[in-house]
């Protein structure tokens, strides 16, 4: 991943004005899409999500806003963002079209993170969860003819969570204290609930910028590799960069295990389908 996004939004975004609310369903405009699966699981069918980034196979840090994009937001009643530098073109569209009746989460805000931080905070399960709790509050305002319907659904989610929680734990009992690395810290919060600690931090940073990592710094790694200091490697699945790429080869070669984790929601899958797949790669692996 590069938090320094290459997005330049045209001008013509900065001019539209903001839209009344539409009647009938909510309108929900997500930055990303494991954000608008679940803005869907809670409003069901009294909202109307549009998510932004959608494609697995597109690196959510070579974005550019389109026209289309300006004129979903404009018309939002909900907008959702993640923050923390990992989508400031949200940010830039939000602050052009102005609605006073407009709600804007960011989620970032919900978990106490700041700037500085990892920005892959949809692996962290807490924060995710404070997200459901705070769009449901959002919703229950807007439309409170719908409220028992949200809250239902809002524990239904919670439930549904409970699974992943319990799985992080089990795992957690085995492999904590594993030591792995990563070529980009997209998987670092659940590595983190995992109790796993995480090698080769100042690496995965510089690939994350899109800037190229010390000579020290990949000499570092690749002893890890060589001397199997590690018991797993992590990749972003999404971002391709020829130093993380020479790095994933010489942990096939050097028999160390291998897993992939991806910035966006695969299509047609549930977020907690998404996080559970991700766990079970972890574990398989590590066996």
């Amino acid at each position: 991943m590069r938090v320094r996004n290459l997005v330049a939004a045209s001008a013509a975004l900065l001019v539209w004005p903001a839209l009344a609310p539409a009647a009938g369903p909510v309108t929900i405009v997500a930055a990303e899409n494991f954000y608008g699966d679940v803005a869907q699981q809670i409003g069901g069918a009294d909202v109307k999500v549009t998510s932004i980034l959608s494609n697995p196979d597109e690196d959510p840090h070579l974005f550019e806003a389109s026209p289309s994009v300006g004129r979903a937001i404009s018309g939002a009643r909900i907008a959702v963002y993640s923050g923390i530098d990992y989508d400031p073109w949200m940010e830039k569209l939000l602050a052009a079209a102005k609605s006073a009746d407009r709600q804007v989460i960011v989620v970032a805000d919900l978990g106490g993170h700041r700037s500085g931080d990892n920005p892959h905070i949809w692996y962290d399960v807490d924060t995710m969860l404070a997200f459901a709790r705070t769009l449901t509050e959002k919703l229950d305002g807007i439309n409170p003819a719908s409220k028992a319907a949200y809250e239902q659904r809002l524990e239904e989610f919670q439930r549904s969570m409970q699974p992943i929680s319990a799985k992080i734990a089990a795992l957690r009992k085995r492999l904590a204290g594993t030591p792995v690395t990563a070529t980009e810290p997209v998987f670092g919060y659940m590595l983190n609930a995992l109790g796993m600690p995480v090698r080769n931090q100042s690496f995965q940073i510089a690939v994350m910028n899109n800037t190229e990592p010390s000579a020290s710094d990949v000499a570092a790694f690749e002893n890890d590799l060589k001397e199997h200091r590690v018991k797993l490697l992590i990749y972003n699945a999404q971002a391709s960069d020829p130093v993380a790429e020479r790095m994933m080869k010489l942990a096939k070669a050097s028999g160390i295990a291998v897993v992939g984790a991806s910035e966006t929601e695969p299509p047609g899958e549930k977020y907690q389908a998404w996080m559970t797949r991700e766990l079970d790669a972890v574990d398989q692996a590590l066996r």
